[in-house]
């Protein structure tokens, strides 16, 4: 996973730069400005993808009951403590 989101982390610093940058020089136009945000957005889903490509992965690997750990670690599932209950907020 490192390899692959570093990359991806990289290039979205380096458009983010390019952004800022048409900004500082006042050479930013509706048309600079929309391509340059497509750019962003896109290599922003293409990291989000990569990331929860591998947590989807990850649950391939896992036992059942390490599943229900994981998902409790990531705050998926609510844990409750013997004698306690939960209330709606």
């Amino acid at each position: 996973m490192k390899d692959e989101t570093v990359l991806l982390g990289e290039n979205l610093i380096k458009l983010e730069s390019e952004l800022d940058g048409l900004f500082a020089a006042k050479a930013i136009t509706q048309t600079s400005l929309k391509s340059s945000l497509n750019s962003i957005g896109a290599v922003q889903g293409d990291l989000r993808a990569a990331h929860l490509k591998y947590h989807l992965l990850t649950l391939d690997i896992l036992t059942p009951e390490q599943v229900a750990r994981y998902s409790e670690l990531r705050g998926y599932t609510q844990s409750v403590q013997p004698g306690h209950t939960t209330h709606p907020h």
